[in-house]
């Protein structure tokens, strides 16, 4: 495996005479130039050239869409939701791509590249700066903090119980105070990764390698023994199920007062009625109702009636938007009640918002194509002897540099779909699948509680035996999941605007090579004063919520953005074919518009 050489090399004799390409602003250094290095030969023996970014990002991926927002989806749902998941990892594979085809040519990462493109960095660094406010928003670290409380009271926190839950030093804890202390203890640890090992990239890959394999494994393990095969099809299914969305209706969808077969939406052997209950207050005086009033009389506004006493808002069900056209009857009307979770979790399966240009950073810091000459970002602990080039370095455009080129990308693609692809898919089915297996169709309870919900399902089917166990295992996968992808979202932040500072400050640019380590301390120990600041703002359902509209916002544009990139700046023999070009621009659209709903449906537009 290629290491990464923090000297830039000089150019090779052969291209004495080429002139370095400078496309786009003059705002921005001009590259160097230098040999493409030959891609490795993969077989089999040397499958570890695999672990590359790919494994970094997918351990990252398995995160907030894949446990805090899927599987509450799931267990409202069921399963025939997922396939916005399907598209949004899809979409981010083509995204992953094009970033990684930029840093191959120059050994930037792509948010360099995005700052060369006229009108000029100053013009990039204002609308960077409001598209990337929602990865500072440290809801990941805010949400471990739930399975951790969990195993410290043995039951889940509570955070409007007000009698104390333990005891400090005479002092008694309440639910709230402990979650708020965990939160910011939380958040403080996945930052010391960031600190020691070396070379950044190497502590996370290894953090990740640990992740996968503890949570991957344990619940591969629950979903082998204790899921049913209707679970294993619902969610298998689900996948694929492109345009079936959330709606409310009665189960007895052919009108005979009878419990038909595939009438059963919940599983609870009764036929059930639509028990959701209109908004009848206008709060903003628009002359639409948008609040429910209080029709039981216990102070707390009604979203539905319970009829059956079953404590579940019954008539919560999904139905197939292009099955009823095909079969000319009229669609069902709408539940928008989750519409911002379920484009959250549209937005976090994989990585999401700017959380995937990482990918072409790890892609250097692995010194995979032109990142060999480059350098890679050093921890502030143990990474005295590393260094990083101010500039990128490009290569002449020649026959063999260009089959060179092909070789690399084939082999960031195999990265991709042998590793990420595979990652993000297995961490959003997983956790799912046990929330469909273990909690009952049509719950609602809070992303934060459903991991621990579903950590009660499967003590009881574990048994007194092995459920206490299994229970302790289940939150500590729940942390495991939330805590290393906060590390990975923080790094993203960090190197994105390090690195583009790094390139474009006239100032940084006189710096030595070797002190981009105290660079990223500082940029680290600012983002974690705004962190702090952050936890003690809103709740963690809140953080998510915001983050994730403001992460689809800013990969839609960032699939336009990146295709710009690739197109202007990149020479023409190596640069996206049309299918790709399509891709990308679908991709955005897909996610832009996510954003534009959620945004409409927070104004009371939808």
């Amino acid at each position: 495996m290629a290491t990464p050489d923090p000297n830039p090399m000089p150019a090779p004799d052969d291209a004495h005479s080429v002139s370095v390409p400078t496309p786009g602003t003059r705002k921005m250094p001009p590259w160097g130039l230098g040999e493409l290095p030959d891609a490795p030969h993969f077989t089999w023996r040397n499958w570890a050239m695999l672990l590359g970014p790919g494994l970094v990002m997918g351990g990252a991926a398995i995160g907030g869409g894949e446990w805090l927002t899927g599987p509450r989806i799931s267990a409202l749902y069921g399963g025939a939701l997922l396939w916005l998941a399907t598209l949004s990892i899809v979409g981010q594979v083509f995204y992953n791509m094009e970033i990684s085809r930029y840093t191959l040519y120059t050994g930037e990462p792509i948010f360099t590249g995005k700052f060369r493109l006229l009108p000029g960095p100053g013009f990039w660094l204002f609308a960077y700066l409001l598209l990337d406010f929602g990865s500072v928003f440290p809801y990941l670290a805010a949400n471990a903090a739930t399975p951790v409380a969990a195993v410290i009271l043995g039951r889940l926190p509570d955070a409007a119980r007000a009698a104390p839950s333990l005891f400090v030093f005479g002092q008694g804890v309440t639910d709230a105070a402990l979650l708020q202390a965990l939160a910011y203890l939380s958040f403080i640890a996945i930052l010391v990764p960031l600190v020691v090992g070396g070379k950044v990239y190497d502590s996370l890959k290894a953090v990740m390698s640990i992740k996968i394999v503890v949570v991957l494994g344990f619940l591969g393990f629950l979903a082998l023994f204790y899921s049913e095969g209707n679970t294993w099809k619902e969610i298998t299914t689900g996948f694929f199920k492109i345009g079936t969305l959330p709606v409310l209706a009665g189960e007895d969808r052919n009108g005979n007062g009878i419990l038909d077969p595939g009438e059963d939406w919940d599983r609870d052997g009764r036929l059930d009625v639509d028990e959701s209950l209109p908004p009848t207050i206008d709060t903003n005086g628009d002359g639409k109702a948008d609040a429910w009033a209080d029709v039981d009389g216990d102070g707390r506004p009604d979203r539905f009636i319970d009829r059956d006493g079953d404590g579940i808002r019954d008539g919560t069900t999904v139905d197939n938007i292009f099955l009823a056209l095909v079969q000319g009857r009229p669609f069902l009307p709408l539940d928008l009640a989750m519409l911002g979770y379920l484009t959250a979790m549209a937005a976090i399966s994989g990585s999401g918002g700017l959380t995937n240009t990482t990918i072409s950073g790890y892609t250097r810091d692995q010194g995979w194509g032109m990142g060999k000459h480059v350098g890679a970002i050093p921890s502030m602990v143990g990474g005295r002897g590393l260094q990083l080039s101010h500039v990128g370095m490009v290569f002449p455009i020649t026959a063999e540099s260009i089959r060179r080129f092909r070789r690399w990308y084939r082999h960031v693609l195999r990265d991709q779909l042998v590793v990420w692809t595979p990652a993000c898919f297995l961490g959003i089915a997983l956790p799912s699948m046990l929330s469909i297996q273990f909690l009952r169709r049509g719950t609602e309870v809070a992303e934060s509680g459903v991991a621990a919900m579903t950590a009660s399902g499967v003590a009881e089917a574990a048994g007194p035996t092995l459920g206490p166990v299994f229970w302790y295992i289940t939150i500590f996968c729940g942390f495991l999941v939330l805590a290393p992808s906060a590390a990975t979202t923080a790094d993203g932040v960090l190197r994105r605007w390090v690195d583009v500072f790094w390139t474009g400050s006239a100032r940084l640019r006189k710096l030595d090579p070797g002190k981009i380590r105290h660079v990223y301390f500082a940029v680290l120990c600012a983002y974690g004063a705004f962190g702090l600041v952050a936890l003690s703002l809103g709740r963690p359902g809140k953080l998510l919520l915001w983050a994730t509209t403001i992460y689809n916002f800013a990969l839609g544009f960032s699939c336009w953005h990146v295709l710009a990139v690739n197109t202007i700046l990149l020479p023409r023999e190596i640069r996206p074919g049309w299918g790709i070009r399509i891709a990308l621009v679908l991709s955005g659209v897909f996610f832009f518009g996510l954003g534009i709903l959620v945004t409409l449906q927070n104004f009371g537009y939808i």
